[in-house]
């Protein structure tokens, strides 16, 4: 008698027979027997309200002119918020999800079969005419082009509005990184903490035990034990982030600020008529002492406290699941789509803290993202579940600030790729386009968008043509391989994160410094890192502050 095979549901785990079992964190969650982490990288302090930017602490005038001298009364250094999208287990990035190409830029079509090898059939290839739609398969309302059938580009605009697509731009880089291995060091979040991001109430945190709080590593040059991660990946964590202790509820919220800060100024006086016995230069800063440092570390300290309590007296008001830009009617989730999606949850959490300002940078890691070797259903699903927490983060950038947006760099990567042997799966979900079949780091590429209030950042060029070959920072031969001598970044996944970084810095105008801040680079002369670059700065000082 025949024996029915058990169907399995997409959201199960990966069970590749030409996988090892999994022992390791990364291969627990690349196949999705592990749910994906939330990290965060700690940014500006100045809130997680409904309206963060309006919401300035009642201090007394000195405690506020000693906050702005500790350097926390600013929101996340005055930098772009940083989010980055960590897909564990080898995604589909380029072609049938961001449309990719030669020389010439994402539009500089590859051959038939190269676009075959990236899951796309003959009469799905950019340049061919859909006879229903009568359209070709090439979407740039988002700036970048996506494939008109990507599964991201889906999940995206079913959180964003179309005001919101109107400020958006990108650029896709074409590297190359190995599969199914922890030795990827994709992570920038170091990085960008280098660059300049920065807080005064968190530094790094992540739902993961790992230097990185992602499901790649960091590059080893860049971990500054410093800035290690702490656990995060749900909003009751972010609601717990902060204890205001016991004497907010002793005394109430007004009167404990009160009470820290004549702590403050106790300690202040006392400071002022003793001496540590440091009076010898910091290693750090050779201008200070010793004791000046050790004297602003306590002075800063009991300020923060006092801010502390005096804006988060009531834990509730970091709670995403309670912003109604978030979540309900008139949020980008539904209550029941929060309710019933981990990865909704988790998303909101991090772009809670990341675009409001409390935090500088972010990773958000999705597990399951191994999904070769089945039908492409599973693959189009999974995509679109991840561009649909793609697109909130860019919608929730741009309904902060009462409405008038807050500028946002969103970072997308995988470890390695797949590819697909030309075989079709026509089920509903398939839509017609190839089945993916084996790990193919060769077809690998990674992609971020830039959300800018008011109008998109612009590509530099002076040309339609330059524009298009610096959207995309290197390019694929015809065959829908990387070409890896096309950038540093190409075969060099270090070099990778320093491209990203770069392009971060860019924003802001300060690419100059970068050699000073990575000394040891390998992005070669100004020259060759212009060439590296996107877009033209969209920010020049303080941001919101």
């Amino acid at each position: 008698m025949a024996r029915k095979r058990r169907i399995r549901h997409w959201s199960d785990p990966l069970r590749h027979a030409d996988h090892p079992r999994p022992v390791t964190r990364r291969q627990f969650i690349s196949q999705g027997f592990m749910a994906g982490s939330a990290a965060v990288l700690g940014g500006g302090v100045m809130s997680l309200f409904a309206d963060p930017r309006a919401a300035y602490a009642a201090l007394s005038p000195d405690m506020e002119a000693l906050k702005t001298a500790c350097g926390f009364s600013t929101l996340g250094a005055g930098k772009v918020p940083f989010i980055c999208f960590d897909l564990a287990g080898g995604a589909s990035m380029a072609g049938s999800n961001v449309l990719v190409g030669g020389q010439g830029g994402q539009l500089d079509f590859l051959s038939t079969s190269g676009y075959s090898r990236m899951g796309l059939p003959g009469d799905m290839i950019p340049s061919v005419i859909d006879p229903i739609t009568n359209l070709d398969f090439i979407d740039s309302s988002l700036g970048l082009s996506f494939h008109r059938d990507s599964a991201f580009l889906r999940g995206i605009n079913g959180s964003i509005s179309p005001g919101t697509a109107t400020s958006i731009n990108g650029a896709v880089i074409p590297a190359r990184s190995d599969n199914d291995t922890s030795n990827n060091p994709h992570n920038p979040m170091y990085g960008i903490q280098r660059a300049g991001s920065d807080g005064s109430l968190l530094t790094l945190i992540g739902s993961q035990s790992s230097d990185s709080g992602g499901s790649s590593v960091a590059p080893l040059a860049m971990i500054d034990p410093e800035f290690r991660p702490t656990k995060v990946d749900r909003p009751s964590d972010v609601t717990g982030l902060v204890d205001t202790g016991q004497l907010v509820g002793l005394l109430g919220q007004d009167d404990a600020v009160a009470v820290m800060e004549s702590i403050q100024r106790i300690t202040d006086q006392k400071l002022a008529r003793v001496s540590t016995g440091l009076n010898y230069p910091d290693p750090k800063d050779p201008l200070l002492t010793r004791d000046e440092v050790v004297e602003e570390l306590i002075r800063c300290g009991y300020v923060k406290s006092a801010d502390i309590a005096d804006r988060f007296g009531d834990p509730s008001t970091l709670d995403p699941a309670l912003d109604t830009d978030i979540v309900g009617p008139g949020g980008i989730f539904t209550q029941a789509e929060f309710d019933a999606e981990s990865e909704f949850r988790k998303t909101a959490a991090v772009m809670k803290l990341v675009i409001n300002g409390f935090a500088g940078a972010g990773t958000i890691t999705m597990g399951g993202y191994d999904y070769h070797g089945g039908a492409r259903a599973e693959g189009e699903i999974k995509d679109e579940l991840a561009g649909r927490c793609m697109g909130a983060c860019l919608e929730y950038a741009a309904r902060a600030n009462n409405g008038a947006g807050i500028p946002l760099m969103m970072y997308v990567f995988s470890d390695g790729s797949l590819s697909s042997d030309g075989v079709v799966d026509n089920s509903v979900a398939g839509r017609g386009k190839g089945e993916w079949t084996s790990d193919n780091s060769s077809t690998a590429a990674s992609f971020f968008l830039v959300y800018n209030p008011g109008s998109p950042p612009q590509i530099i060029g002076g040309s339609p043509d330059i524009q298009a070959a610096n959207q995309q920072i290197g390019y694929f031969r015809a065959d829908g391989s990387v070409e890896t001598s096309s950038t540093p970044a190409a075969n060099n996944v270090n070099l990778l994160v320093e491209t990203v970084i770069l392009n971060y810095m860019a924003l802001h105008g300060t690419q100059g410094d970068f050699p000073t801040r990575f000394p040891g680079h390998g992005l070669g002369n100004s020259t060759l890192r212009d060439s590296l670059i996107a877009f033209n700065p969209i920010v020049n000082g303080v941001i919101g502050g």
